[in-house]
Order: structure tokens, then sequence, then C-alpha cells
């Protein structure tokens, strides 16, 4: 099965279109590392977001750390504004089996309770596991389980889709 992948700077693009209404002076957006970071950082700077980004390694937060371990490249999660009572557009680049995003609200909770949580993804591909639903999606993609798809950047910070191994 080929799959063809669809441009990135093209559904990066299509978010901001449906995110711009929804975006107020209180709102924040919060990226998930890696990819979600870079097309948060991207989402942000197009959006003109008054709040500052915030980042989430959510590596301590897994479900499935006892089978995987420890990642060997843990960064550090930025949080550089009052959680409570803001609304929150939490940024991903895949959304699959809802697991990341499950471990990304258990953290954000851990600096405050938000008003609100939204979820913004550049690709929706299906197989969830968990009652988890983006309300913003650049593309739905269906992709096989045996397929990680992930978000890269070029080092002139153009967005790329790969598979990954």
């Amino acid at each position: 099965m080929t799959i063809v992948l669809p441009d990135p700077e093209a559904l990066c693009e299509e978010l901001v279109q449906q995110l711009r209404p929804h975006v107020t002076p209180d709102t924040a957006l919060v990226g998930i590392h890696t990819g979600g970071v870079y097309l948060a950082e991207r989402l942000h700077a197009a959006l003109g977001v008054a709040v500052p980004l915030g980042v989430l390694d959510i590596s301590f937060y897994r479900d499935d750390f006892d089978k995987t371990g420890l990642h060997p490249q843990i960064k550090p999660s930025k949080i550089p504004f009052e959680v409570a009572g803001r609304h929150i557009i939490l940024v991903d680049d895949v959304l699959y089996t809802g697991r990341t995003v499950r471990g990304a609200m258990h953290e954000l909770f851990d600096y405050g309770r938000p008003a609100s949580i939204s979820l913004a993804v550049l690709i929706d591909r299906g197989g969830r596991e968990l009652p988890v639903a983006a309300q913003f999606i650049g593309a739905r993609l269906e992709v096989p389980s045996d397929h990680m798809l992930v978000l890269d950047r070029y080092e002139n910070g153009k967005l790329r889709l790969k598979f990954d191994a």
C-alpha cells in the first residue's frame, strides 16, 4: 500500500484558519514534544497569540512507561503562564490511540485546572484506544498500524511528515 502524505505546510495553514475564530486574548497554546511543539510554534506565530507558548514532555505520564522504559531524550516541560482558569489549545502532530493526549492532560492538571482544553492536530489517523477527539484537524489519514507517522522540521524551519521506524 502506497500512502501519499499531505503537505504539512498547507495543513498548518488550514489549522490557522480553523483556530483563528477561537483564539482570544486569554487563549494559550501548548505543544506536545516533539512534533506538536513544531506545529504549536508555527500556529502561535501565525495566530499572534499573546500568551507565551507552553511545551510539554509527557515521558513521565506515559501509560506504557513500564513497557518502553524512559525515553532517552526527555525535554523539560515549560508552562510560562497561569493554567488555572485559562482556555488552552493542546497541539500535537498526529492523533492515534489518544494515550499521548491523555498523558498531556494529566500533566497540564499538575499546573492547575484550566477553564477548557481543546485539541488541535495536524493528522488524525484514527485507531483510538481512548475516547479522545480533536476539535481542530488538518487532515484525516488512514495509516497502517505498523507505521509510525511523525512531523519533523528541516533546518530551514519547513515542516515535513514522514514515516518513522
